[in-house]
């Protein structure tokens, strides 16, 4: 699986310790963690709605298989990672939300309130989040009894939103060109998706832009 981690301006000083706890689990379980940033304070600004727009990106071009994100609140990020298609995105405060999400939403994105509740032993909260949340296979279910309606409503999701939202490729020709430029136009989305990306109409629409 193909993790990719990003966070908005306001949380670029957490980048390091989420990283660090996020790869640890990432390590167990042989995934590839990729850091789209940012990083540091001096690199070029992404709002939360920049890094929203990103994962869908990732996601929809299958860059990543999964985004683990998140702002201030982390109402922000998820909020513009639903408006998309093919993405399935919660709000993850504690290590029971981050597994029942995986257990019964199976969704491929979550996002982090970084601000809330992020202060001595914030570290060891999120190396529990993501413990839990990739624990086991997602989709599975919980309570046991309830995942055959609950692998059931999943699939009625899928459906609704593939009749509800425009495709990938028709929205990032049509949004604002400067606005995708800017998100897009740093070192590590360059390094990261154009190696990873499938080959599909997205991945060159986005070289050509570039």
């Amino acid at each position: 699986m193909k993790i990719a981690l990003i966070n908005a301006t306001s949380q670029v000083e957490k980048n390091k310790i989420v990283y660090k706890e996020l790869k640890n689990i990432c390590d167990k379980h042989q995934y590839e963690l990729y850091n789209y940033g940012m990083k540091n304070i001096e690199d070029k600004e992404l709002s939360y709605v920049q890094a929203g727009l990103l994962g869908a990106i990732l996601l929809n071009s299958s860059a990543a298989d999964f985004v683990v994100t998140g702002c201030g609140t982390g109402q922000g990020v998820m909020i513009v990672l639903n408006s998309f298609p093919n993405v399935e995105c919660g709000l993850i405060e504690t290590p029971t939300d981050a597994y029942l999400f995986s257990q019964i939403n199976a969704g491929n994105a979550i996002s982090l309130p970084y601000d809330k509740g992020f202060g001595w032993g914030g570290d060891i909260t999120l190396n529990y989040i993501f413990e839990k949340l990739f624990s086991t296979n997602f989709g599975g279910g919980y309570p046991e009894e309830r995942r055959e309606n609950e692998q059931k409503n999943k699939k009625i999701v899928d459906q609704l939103k593939q009749i509800t939202q425009r495709n990938m490729l028709e929205i990032i020709k049509t949004i604002d060109q400067t606005f995708l430029k800017d998100t897009i136009n740093r070192a590590e989305f360059k390094e990261y998706f154009f190696a990873n990306a499938k080959e599909t109409e997205i991945k060159e629409y986005l070289k050509n832009l570039l």
